[in-house]
């Protein structure tokens, strides 16, 4: 039996420490906010499936529950050892809680007021959503098996000591003094920089710089459906950070939706400068940005700095968007624009507006705060965290996309053909929704019949000639 008691009031007691009390209340909340993230993974999975062609459409969706059930496994292997245990190095973790080992009832790394085991899967959706993100590089043009041994990899050698240093009371991050809420560098500056390394990696797809990539999302309510999911989830990502259900935590639900709301009208009204239109999908982009920014500083700031959050998260962001264009790179889904540069302006603003008052809305935490407290060096610590969780990143992920380049069936690029048939068909053999996504890429002229469904890539050639119109490769 679990060696517990309740006090009058219904609070969970040790009775080996009488100070350790658990308010149901706390638990009650930091258990919700798992749920609200857990929501978000499926969430970015809809949104990147919208924003991608027909044929590709179901594949995110799939990696997005694959991503949750690989770092469900990898976290109570090793992966909450490595990031939480109490003998960890300034780096990363050791493996005192190695198949978690110990985590139960006593009081949490994170907090003295939950127990170790609620601490546990609220930081497993993080360390879950993390390499989701950064996949979404992968979009088109990537096999899903050697993902699969990808997401376990790269969780363990670059979220997890990225997240020690930074959350872990022995990170080098964390004695330093760096001031990271809810996730900025360990979830979009190590997922968005992973993106750009991936992208880099695979090349450009087949196509890039011509007619045939210039298309629009295939399905915007995805990518409504999507954000909705991602922003009411946002809740708990950065209201459920507090470990409690105190003013703390309601500060910072109040700044997460003010912060979206401003980039999300701030990214529509520059892309209506140039469209002349409304559009929902650089709404829903600026909302994003603006929810990724909020994130280090939203247990830290108030609610006047959320609205500039939310205005240079949509502004830069949107800007950033160019620099593939720029460095000659294929990055499907502006991930490195909307992740590693949201999570960075997140970051550096949180130096300068972070404020000892709004940290000690919780009743118990003591910042020296950013610039408006005159602690002029936080900026110090912010860019060196920023710097090293980006190079950090780009690094070991480049070295674990090479290794595996080197490995029978580990390879991750896939072949022209594979591309023009599309993930869904080729890997999955399952659609989003029907057949009718492959017929713009395999009849690009009028007088072809469409192939026949579930047509093998080794009888294309023979349909194409069988049409008297010469090779597909022809055209």
């Amino acid at each position: 039996m679990v060696n517990i008691t309740y006090d009058d009031s219904g609070s969970i007691k040790l009775p080996e420490d009488d100070t350790v009390v658990y308010s149901p209340g706390d638990i009650a909340w930091v258990l919700t906010s798992t749920a609200l993230v857990w929501m978000m993974i499926p969430g970015l999975g809809f949104f990147y499936s919208g924003l991608l062609r027909r044929k590709n459409a179901l594949t995110m969706i799939y990696l997005s529950m694959m991503t949750l059930a690989m770092v469900s496994f990898q976290w109570f292997f090793w992966g909450f050892s490595l990031t939480f245990s109490d003998g960890a190095s300034s780096f990363i973790g050791d493996l005192q809680h190695f198949g978690l080992k110990g985590v139960l009832e006593k009081p949490s790394i994170g907090s003295t007021k939950i127990p170790s085991i609620v601490f546990c899967v609220f930081q497993l959706m993080f360390a879950a959503i993390t390499p989701m993100i950064a996949i979404g590089a992968f979009a088109e043009r990537a096999h899903l098996g050697p993902i699969i041994v990808f997401v376990f990899i790269w969780s363990t050698l670059v979220y997890d000591p990225i997240a020690c240093w930074t959350w872990n009371a022995n990170g080098w991050s964390f004695v330093l003094g760096g001031l990271d809420f809810a996730g900025g560098t360990p979830v979009h500056v190590s997922s968005g920089t992973a993106a750009l390394a991936i992208s880099i990696y695979l090349g450009k797809r087949r196509g890039y710089g011509t007619e045939a990539l210039a298309y629009k999302p295939h399905n915007t309510t995805y990518v409504v459906l999507g954000t909705v999911m991602l922003w009411f989830g946002w809740f708990g990502f950065n209201g459920g950070s507090a470990l409690a259900a105190n003013l703390r935590a309601a500060q910072a639900c109040i700044v997460t939706n003010l912060a979206a709301s401003v980039g999300g009208l701030t990214w529509m009204f520059w892309d209506f400068r140039i469209e002349r239109k409304w559009s929902a999908v650089g709404f829903c982009s600026g909302a994003i940005a603006g929810l990724v920014a909020i994130t280090p500083g939203s247990g830290y700031v108030g609610a006047p700095a959320a609205v500039l959050f939310g205005f240079l998260a949509g502004t830069l962001c949107n800007f950033a968007t160019q620099l593939k264009f720029l460095a000659g790179y294929d990055d499907a889904l502006d991930i490195f624009a909307s992740h590693a540069v949201g999570g960075i302006v997140g970051n550096l603003l949180t130096a300068l507006f972070a404020q000892h008052s709004v940290a000690g809305f919780d009743g118990f935490t003591d910042i020296p705060g950013g610039w408006l407290d005159h602690n002029y060096i936080q900026l110090g610590y912010q860019v060196a965290d920023s710097v090293a969780g980006v190079g950090y990143s780009f690094v070991v992920t480049t070295g674990i996309l090479w290794a595996m380049h080197y490995i029978p069936g580990l390879r991750l690029r896939v072949s022209e053909e594979t591309e023009i048939l599309g993930l869904d068909e080729v890997d999955m053999g399952e659609f989003a929704y029907d057949y009718v996504g492959m017929e713009p890429e395999l009849k690009p002229a009028a007088g072809f019949t469409s192939p026949e469904p579930g047509m093998q890539e080794r009888d294309l050639e023979q349909h194409y000639t069988a049409e008297g119109k010469g090779s597909r490769n022809s055209h």
